[in-house]
């Protein structure tokens, strides 16, 4: 569960908010020599303004690839420039049409690390129940300590989801 909640973080963190943060292009994956590869592996990501990023690929020969996988990745909006040396990225300005589709996706990866939550709390509760040496009593301790888990885990999700659409609300 806690890992459930670790993948929920990172994925508000890939939706993108007013300021460009270098984590949004981290996981892009870029075709590297047949392989889609993320773009961290491939380079060096610098945010020297709010609404510029600066791509410093360490294999020169991969920067058309990772112009267009910046181009091509969804939800961004991101226009990458070439100069041969370096990627620049520009985000436009977020509208507040923008900032309420992109809080219905954050929603959207809440509840989906909810339910993942959820499916682990299933199998737990399923091979508690498949444990036929074992105490009612016990059993009933354990699905207890079982809920309060799953509870403390999902507030923390909503926690999180709170904040990214705080900071996705905000002008």
């Amino acid at each position: 569960m806690d890992k459930a909640v670790e993948v929920a973080k990172d994925d508000f963190n890939t939706v993108r908010t007013g300021r460009i943060n270098p984590a949004l292009f981290q996981k892009i994956p870029v075709e590297y020599y047949g392989t889609p590869t993320p773009l961290a592996q491939l380079a060096s990501l610098q945010a020297p303004e709010a609404r510029t990023l600066i791509v410093t690929p360490y294999d020169k020969t991969a920067l058309k690839e990772i112009e267009k996988a910046i181009a091509t990745f969804p939800n961004l909006g991101a226009s990458p420039t070439n100069d041969g040396t370096i990627v620049r990225v520009t985000i436009p300005e977020l509208t507040q049409d923008r900032r309420k589709e992109f809080v219905k996706i954050v929603r959207t990866k809440g509840e989906d690390a909810k339910v993942a939550i959820r499916n682990i709390r299933r199998r737990a509760k399923d091979d508690l129940d498949s444990q036929p040496e074992v105490g009612e009593d016990e059993i009933a301790r354990a699905e207890k300590e079982l809920e309060a888990i799953t509870k403390s885990h999902t507030d923390a999700i909503d926690e999180a989801l709170k904040k990214k659409e705080a900071e996705l609300l905000e002008v």
